[in-house]
């Protein structure tokens, strides 16, 4: 139990009806969670507005009642906080019920496009093969030490995710790496953290069907450097043109890093195989297990921040060298006949030109390049006829097919991919909805040296159809048809 006016610490209130003195077990946002002596936040969302159902969180036990409009009748017993943004006040109040847990430990936040999932996942296996204890926030899964726990979203609700930091403080975390979307930015879900550094990959095409224009999802991003205080570091790729913008306005100490560019950590690749990558770091040599330029960004970002947290440059440099990064990212295998099967999470038109482009960087020209993607569905549809261009373009076949539709019709998803197929590339794509039998026709059409690619669904261990999530593995399934053809 705790005081609502510890919970309330930091909150800007314009109203109060009823006492500040009374305790409240916990906090929810969601009024099927209430229960007797809970804080309800009423949260203006997306889909339902939870000013709605304030009456029904406290025929379930709540109260005290935070919300941004008060209804028309006051209950007698609750104690309703008027506020101007509640999702900014949920943060805030999980943050005190929690008793600060970011304060606690070094918390450092990595946004942008594309590789967040393997920058945190790589700074998280850095700093436990370093000898720290250390959590984990990502898209993949989050992580306390060993202890995993299954994710659900990028980043977490605030309530959810202070829970999380608390539980890694208890366990004696000394670090915590975590994505930060922009999607948690938009509904303040961060609100409330203490950041000890931020990092910021690149920025391209995504997310348009929430943020609606691109300059709104560049806001939402630099939202995060904004929000960093002096105390903190605030790494950019220099390379990406949207990089230094996010360095503009922050307080916390600016940082830069980058193949092209001069900036304050240097990297060049100078091999670039299936095998791995042989990069020059600040002007010394390391071999690492990883693939692609892309890759050498991501491995950069996670030497920089090390080095930001006063880590040794030389353990560093070692520890990384043995890392392999996080599931679903460029993850391959050689069938016994010598085909070359890669499935990765690419599911925007860069993060699929990267992929593909890596993969032209390394193949010696005669092979065949087989690309299986589809687009998701209930998400930015603008992007679906790029990614199908851009998968011809650097493809010798591609075979479009869906990946999860979720409420939409796969074939209507696959007909706007279709769309961004030129005349000339007709010839070399085909359309089949079933994926695990697109995935069959991609082993079917490859010989010995030939490159698969699967792209869209990486780590992913499901395909959601009509709002229901099947069992489908992209690698188990890539890797069962690769077989049975040796």
């Amino acid at each position: 139990m705790m005081k609502l006016k510890d919970i309330l610490y930091g909150v800007s209130l314009r109203q109060v009806s009823g006492s500040t003195n009374g305790k409240v077990s916990g906090i929810c946002f969601d009024s099927r969670k209430a229960a007797p002596g809970v804080l309800f936040v009423a949260v203006r969302g997306t889909e339902s507005d939870g000013h709605a159902f304030i009456d029904r969180a406290i025929d379930q036990g709540a109260t005290a009642v935070l919300c941004e409009e008060f209804p028309n009748e006051l209950k007698e017993k609750v104690s309703y906080f008027l506020v101007e943004n509640s999702a900014k006040a949920l943060g805030i109040t999980a943050s005190n019920f929690y008793d600060n847990p970011s304060s606690k430990l070094k918390l450092v936040g990595v946004t942008g496009t594309n590789g967040k999932t393997t920058i945190a996942t790589l700074l998280f296996q850095l700093f436990q093969d370093l000898g720290y204890k250390t959590g984990l926030l990502s898209t993949v899964q989050n992580q306390i030490n060993d202890l995993v726990v299954p994710a659900t979203h990028t980043t977490p609700d605030p309530v959810v995710l202070n829970s999380l930091l608390n539980d890694m403080v208890d366990s004696g975390c000394d670090y915590c790496f975590m994505e930060v979307s922009s999607h948690a930015m938009t509904q303040h879900r961060t609100e409330g953290l203490s950041f000890s550094g931020g990092i910021f990959t690149n920025l391209t095409h995504d997310h348009l069907d929430f943020h609606k224009t691109f300059d709104a999802y560049l806001k939402a991003k630099k939202s995060f450097f904004d929000g960093l205080t002096s105390q903190a570091f605030a790494l950019t790729n220099i390379d990406d043109k949207n990089g230094i913008v996010m360095l503009q306005n922050t307080g916390a100490h600016r940082k830069t890093y980058g193949l092209k560019n001069i900036a304050d950590f240097k990297a060049r690749i100078i091999e670039n195989h299936f095998s791995g990558l042989l990069l020059n770091i600040d002007g010394q040599e390391v071999w690492f297990k990883m693939v692609g330029s892309f890759n050498a960004y991501n491995l950069l970002a996670v030497y920089a921040t090390a080095l930001l947290l006063e880590q040794d440059r030389n353990r560093v440099l070692t520890s990384l060298s043995r890392l392999s990064g996080a599931e679903g990212r460029f993850d391959y295998i050689i069938s016994p006949a010598g085909i070359i099967g890669i499935v990765d999470y690419a599911h925007t038109p860069d993060a699929v030109q990267n992929v593909l482009s890596t993969i032209q960087d390394i193949r010696k020209g005669t092979e065949q390049v087989i690309t299986v993607i589809g687009c998701g569905g209930d998400r930015d549809k603008t992007k679906r006829p790029v990614m199908a261009k851009v998968a011809c373009d650097w493809s010798t076949k591609v075979v479009l097919t869906s990946d999860n539709p979720r409420s939409e019709v796969p074939e209507q998803i696959i007909k706007e991919m279709e769309e961004g197929v030129m005349p000339s590339n007709k010839k070399k794509t085909l359309s089949i909805t079933d994926r695990k039998e697109a995935i069959r026709t991609a082993c079917h059409l490859a010989k010995p040296g030939d490159i698969i690619l699967v792209a869209g669904k990486g780590h992913e261990k499901y395909q959601d159809i009509a709002g229901v999530k099947l069992p489908f593995d992209d690698k188990e399934i890539l890797t069962e048809f690769l077989n049975l053809m040796s």
